[in-house]
């Protein structure tokens, strides 16, 4: 059973300590729910492993609270260990510190000043269409409604605004077939893919303002396949190309940008995710800057589940306790000062008191 009114820093071993891995999370869920259904002040709601609990006051607004219990496979560094100031394992800092800071505001905040719906969800570290919050959105739109969403991502206790684009595509560099022996006969993809590789070489990223918040994009080749066997020339080689993308632009921006960039070859969209502007103009947006960012914020410069609750028509920021470069690794720990101020800040925010 999570002690909700442990100290948040040992709730976050706590929840590190039960292995959720993507995929693997129903226990887990099963424990959010069951600390969650015995607070008489929130219903609480499930769908597979994503848990939805809402205060019900009447308040003029209401705020989305979100974060993912899913990690990444666990490698040696299960179950958790503190050295210092430091909590050590698999998904402290993306983002059981931050799922323990939801839980602690859900337990503690009985009258917050603004509604408040907490969302636990699941398989966010794999392929978008496992996602929970991405499920949640289809089967419930209505259990993620709100004026303002606050994704709990590890942003190192800083304010991170919208998210950035990412899409990827196939450019093809096409040739003709022909023996190794006889190269002269045909022509070789391969060699001509070095356009495609000069088209990247030359490239200058924008860098552009969005909403008062600056933004740098990024073009990169990620993969290169082609080549048949050791004895042909090969007719076909494709250099896969990762843009990521300002929130400015839409996806068919995006889009017809990477067609112009690459004019002369073939460009095949493989996939991609629209961006989130920062919405940092919404009242409840402007208020959690100043009361728990103390006025500062920054681009989100990668893609997050913000994107979804811009879909979905509520403005949403990032912000975590935990440390965004070290999420994923083998060594990950989150600071336990950071974890108990973004607790106590955004405690203060939901109760007024600053």
């Amino acid at each position: 059973m999570l002690d909700l009114t442990s100290d948040v820093a040992d709730l976050t071993a706590a929840l590190v300590d039960v292995r959720s891995e993507s995929g693997a999370e129903e226990g887990l869920a099963d424990g959010v729910e069951r600390a969650l259904s015995a607070l008489p002040h929130l219903s609480v709601t499930r769908d597979g492993d994503a848990v939805v609990a809402r205060t019900g006051l009447g308040r003029e607004r209401r705020v989305v609270i979100a974060g993912h219990i899913d990690t990444v496979p666990i490698v040696d560094n299960v179950p958790s260990r503190v050295e210092g100031d430091r909590l050590y394992g698999c998904g402290t800092s993306d983002m059981k510190a931050g799922v323990a800071v939801q839980l602690k505001l859900a337990a503690l905040v009985a009258e917050p000043v603004h509604d408040v719906t907490y969302v636990f969800y699941d398989n966010e570290e794999v392929d978008a269409e496992r996602n929970g919050l991405l499920r949640l959105s289809r089967r419930h739109p209505e259990w993620l409604a709100g004026d303002f969403a606050i994704l709990m991502e590890p942003t190192d206790g800083v304010i991170e605004g919208g998210c950035q684009g990412t899409m990827r595509v196939d450019v093809v560099a096409r040739g003709e077939r022909a023996h190794s022996a006889r190269s002269w006969m045909g022509v070789n993809a391969i060699h001509g893919a070095g356009g495609i590789l000069d088209v990247l070489r030359a490239y200058t990223p924008r860098e552009p303002e969005v909403e008062g918040l600056r933004f740098h994009e990024g073009l990169n080749a990620v993969f290169v396949t082609g080549g048949v066997a050791g004895n042909v020339i090969p007719d076909e080689c494709v250099v896969k190309v990762n843009y990521r993308f300002a929130p400015d632009l839409s996806v068919a921006d995006a889009e017809a940008h990477l067609r112009e960039v690459f004019d002369g070859f073939e460009v095949r969209l493989a996939d991609a995710a629209a961006p989130a502007r920062p919405g940092l103009d919404d009242p409840s947006a402007a208020a959690f800057v100043e009361a728990v960012g103390e006025g500062r914020a920054r681009a989100k410069l990668g893609w997050t589940d913000v994107s979804r609750f811009s879909e979905l028509g509520v403005p949403a920021v990032n912000y975590g306790p935990g440390d965004p470069t070290l999420a994923h690794t083998r060594g990950e720990y989150a600071e336990i000062p950071r974890i108990r101020e973004a607790e106590e800040r955004m405690a203060a925010w939901l109760t007024g008191a600053r």
